[in-house]
């Protein structure tokens, strides 16, 4: 067996929609809208570059029903370009792959090998003597061990398993084809390429089983880098650590900015101007950047952003176009309070309403029945909505605490204000 490389990627979600930006005019609606195939067509770039011998695909080519042919068209022709520089692909169909009636009828380049769905299948790489064994999912909602049916290794050779799965856990991913750890390195492969979870794990180094991550972020939920990994193989070992490699076309990304100490509006523009021109500066590498932005801290000005929260969101978006026009802010959270905190036993009505509201805050039999009362309100909203925002996720989740936390700081806010 010669030494080689090879290229492992999940999680492409073709042509699925970036989340929490269709309401910012500022955001240019080509890029973000293409950003999957963006990062599609730099993997195929990589591939070529680098010279890898194959590409395993280990899961979740597309994301669900696709909206339009094109979808599948765009796929096959990435495709073909690998075929065309002698880099065959094996590919595993996951959850969301399975949900979709296109995917089975799409005709594929011949460099294309696809796990079946009704058992494992093993695939001998001709130009290395390399066995990559799989099973593609059949359903979206699988809950079999499908590593059971995995053949143990082949002796002399390099074994690769491919399975798109949750492990024994990763929340909020869905535990889809759940397995241990040891199971898997019990097959005695070399290197297992899972897919499902999208953030970059090397979960295992003896044997390497790894999550690349998927390969575009598409919500403030899949923060950082997106890429997939190179595998160097020799003498049947994995040389050196396999590493992620970039290949995102637009990135997500969280900016907390601590406004304790700040004390007036021109001062606060001028903290939110330092912190995204350092954000940009030192994470962007190159890409659209797509931040969340938060404000913390107990300062004076708490009762302020929150009554002028409109005019906040416009005056960060225009300090952060002003620092680059492809800084684009997604969400302005505000997470501040009071300069001075409320006291129990307080002399005025705004304390002693303060203190009872804080109290009840971490009161659970309120916290059950608010869950209760909102319960109608969230089973209306989509989820996909619920993901993208931290308020509504925590309260899906059951914790209830940020909401009262809110709700305690805009009406504490509103009766200092009205009691000046």
């Amino acid at each position: 067996m010669s030494n080689f490389k090879f290229l492992h990627v999940a999680d492409i979600h073709l042509d699925s929609p970036l989340l929490g930006l269709a309401r910012y005019e500022g955001v240019p609606v080509d890029e973000v809208r293409l950003a999957t195939r963006t990062a599609l067509t730099s993997l195929v770039e990589l591939a070529i570059v680098e010279g890898v011998a194959f590409v395993v695909i280990a899961g979740d080519i597309y994301d669900g029903d696709w909206p339009h042919f094109g979808t599948g068209l765009f796929f096959c022709a990435a495709m073909g370009r690998l075929d065309k520089a002698g880099i065959e692909v094996y590919l595993l169909y996951g959850n969301h792959d399975a949900q979709s009636v296109l995917t089975k009828k799409l005709p594929l380049p011949p460099n294309v090998h696809v796990f079946p769905t009704n058992k494992s299948k093993t695939f001998v790489h001709a130009g290395t003597g390399a066995v990559l064994h799989g099973r593609s999912y059949k359903d979206r909602d699988t809950r079999e061990n499908l590593a059971t049916q995995y053949p143990t290794a082949v002796e002399g050779t390099f074994n690769i398993g491919v399975l798109h799965t949750a492990l024994s856990g990763r929340p909020p991913h869905a535990s889809y084809a759940p397995c241990s750890v040891s199971e898997l390195c019990a097959k005695g492969y070399q290197y297992w390429a899972l897919g499902h979870v999208h953030d970059f794990e090397v979960v295992s180094k003896s044997p390497y089983i790894v999550f690349p991550g998927n390969l575009q972020g598409r919500s403030i939920r899949e923060c950082g880098p997106k890429g997939a990994v190179v595998v160097a193989v020799q003498d049947l070992d994995v040389r050196p650590d396999p590493q992620q490699i970039p290949l995102d076309s637009v990135r997500w990304m969280r900016v907390d900015i601590d406004v304790t100490d700040i004390g007036s509006e021109t001062d606060l523009h001028a903290r939110i101007r330092t912190r995204l021109d350092e954000a940009f500066g030192t994470q962007s590498d190159g890409h659209a950047l797509l931040i969340r932005v938060a404000l913390l801290g107990n300062t004076s000005l708490h009762g302020w952003l929150i009554g002028a929260k409109d005019q906040l969101d416009n005056d960060i978006r225009g300090i952060a176009i002003s620092v680059s026009e492809r800084l684009w802010v997604e969400k302005i959270l505000l997470r501040t309070g009071p300069l001075v905190q409320v006291s129990a036993g307080g002399s005025s009505i705004v304390d002693e309403l303060g203190s009872l509201l804080a109290e009840g805050a971490k009161d659970p039999d309120l916290n059950q029945k608010l869950l209760a009362d909102l319960s109608e309100f969230l089973g209306r909203i989509p989820s996909d909505l619920a993901m993208e925002d931290d308020l509504l996720f925590a309260v899906r989740q059951g914790q209830t605490e940020d909401l009262l936390g809110m709700a305690t700081a805009a009406l504490t806010a509103r009766l200092e204000g009205e009691a000046k």
